[in-house]
């Protein structure tokens, strides 16, 4: 049987976790779980988990880690003959304490970019609601100003995007991800990086990632793709 490799991806919002994801998807054949794009996948599809995680984001309330765990544990499950990737979750130590319950992570990324890079990066940001592609007006941005590429629907910008929300943001980020990242730094498994461009710090992960799946078991890849 072959040796699964199990990750996950931390980072502030704005730190380019999207798109690092994708290219470690993409490069090494993981499965790809975004607890965001999971998340109104269950919601347009009525699934009950999501649907009750709905009511909290609506309210601006904090999905409390027993919803968290409810939506994404069964999710990975279905995954288990597959080599994955996370990106979302666990958020908190209650989660992180449940998924070690049923899977040890092998690698654990965590993004450290510089508050003004953010602020830059989040005030050019625009998101497409319904599919939650996200567009940047500096590096990434739509064919035509304001409009989503594929469906041609308007284009929006959070609230909390803005740079008066985003320093609360930041600070709610690092104290409920401290003690996380504690946890994966005593396992041996969190791995850092830290750079204002994504594009300078991919090489260093994909660097890691080669090494660290080389060392899996040689027919590891067999197992990654469904």
């Amino acid at each position: 049987m072959a040796k699964l490799f199990r990750a996950a991806i931390m980072g502030p919002p704005g730190s380019g976790k999207g798109t690092i994801s994708q290219r470690i998807a993409q490069s090494f054949g993981l499965q790809y779980l975004s607890s965001g794009h999971f998340l109104r996948e269950g919601i347009a599809a009525k699934t009950e988990a999501c649907l009750l995680v709905k009511t909290y984001v609506e309210r601006s309330m904090l999905v409390p880690d027993h919803v968290m765990t409810r939506l994404m544990l069964p999710r990975l499950e279905q995954l288990s003959g597959h080599s994955w990737l996370l990106d979302g979750f666990p958020r908190t130590l209650g989660q992180a304490l449940a998924l070690n319950n049923l899977y040890q992570l092998d690698l654990v990324i965590s993004l450290n970019i510089p508050y003004e890079t953010l602020k830059e990066r989040l005030s050019d940001r625009w998101i497409h609601p319904a599919s939650g592609r996200v567009y940047n007006m500096g590096f990434n941005p739509p064919r035509v100003q304001g409009k989503d590429d594929i469906t041609g629907e308007p284009l929006i910008q959070h609230d909390d995007d803005k740079p008066q929300a985003l320093m609360a943001r930041l600070r709610h980020y690092k104290d409920v991800a401290k003690p996380v990242i504690d946890l994966y730094k005593s396992q041996g498994i969190l791995h850092s990086f830290s750079g204002t461009e994504t594009d300078r710090i991919w090489p260093y992960i994909n660097s890691l990632l080669s090494t660290k799946m080389h060392t899996q078991p040689s027919d590891t890849c067999q197992a990654q793709t469904p």
